[in-house]
């Protein structure tokens, strides 16, 4: 695989983290860049983009690093990632208890 088409490849896996490995092979053919979908996840496995988490997280950094101005598509991928989180019990809050005897209380 040439450098052009991994560089290209990764780049939207970042700029669209939600689409899988088939619709990025789809989206890139449609720009000239002809990589199976296959192609896409050897890539992303390269480059430890193989999952949306994984996606999400590069997201993240570029957002940090370069302070980028999201897409529409990046702030839907934010948010989901935010709704599984919540919906999964990831979320931040504090619960104090305290300890009697041998048991935990709330």
């Amino acid at each position: 695989m040439d450098e052009a088409t991994e560089q290209a490849v990764v780049a939207y896996a970042v700029e669209y983290p939600a689409h899988g490995q088939h619709r990025t092979s789809n989206e890139l053919r449609k720009s000239g860049i002809y990589v199976s979908g296959s192609g896409v996840r050897s890539i992303w496995l390269r480059h430890q983009l193989a999952n949306f988490k994984d996606r999400l997280a590069a997201l993240e950094t570029k957002i940090a690093s370069e302070g980028i101005i999201l897409n529409d598509a990046q702030i839907a991928a934010l948010g989901k990632k935010k709704q599984d989180d919540i919906a999964s019990g990831e979320i931040e809050t504090v619960i104090w208890a305290y300890r009697t005897s041998s048991m935990w209380e709330i």
